[in-house]
């Protein structure tokens, strides 16, 4: 789950992350971990391109595989349009980095 603050957190609302304003994101500790970029690009910490986010809300890993999508209403699902987690209200390029950096 993503809050409203960029705070990540797991199933049993333990938090595990967080992203900031400017698109980095954090792990507990607050040590940065990647980016997400304006254009949907996410990148780890060394600025190495992981993933995208497209428009539509398809996640993609770097050679463009699809991993999962956001729906316009925050519900994040796999591949398979399984539902795997919520963050209403959040922008959806937030959404996505839980698909590369953490493990629900």
């Amino acid at each position: 789950y993503i809050k409203l603050d960029g705070t990540i957190q797991d199933k049993n609302h333990t938090t595990v992350g967080y992203i900031k304003k400017d698109g980095t994101i954090q792990d507990k500790n607050h040590s940065t971990i990647g980016y997400i970029k304006s254009d949907g690009t996410i990148q780890n910490k060394i600025h190495l391109t992981v993933g995208y986010v497209k428009k539509d809300g398809t996640v993609q890993d770097k050679n463009h595989s699809t991993l999962g999508h956001i729906k316009s209403d925050g519900t994040v699902q796999d591949k398979n349009h399984s539902t795997i987690g919520y963050a209403k209200g959040v922008d959806m390029y937030w959404s996505a980095v839980t698909f590369f950096f953490f493990d629900f």
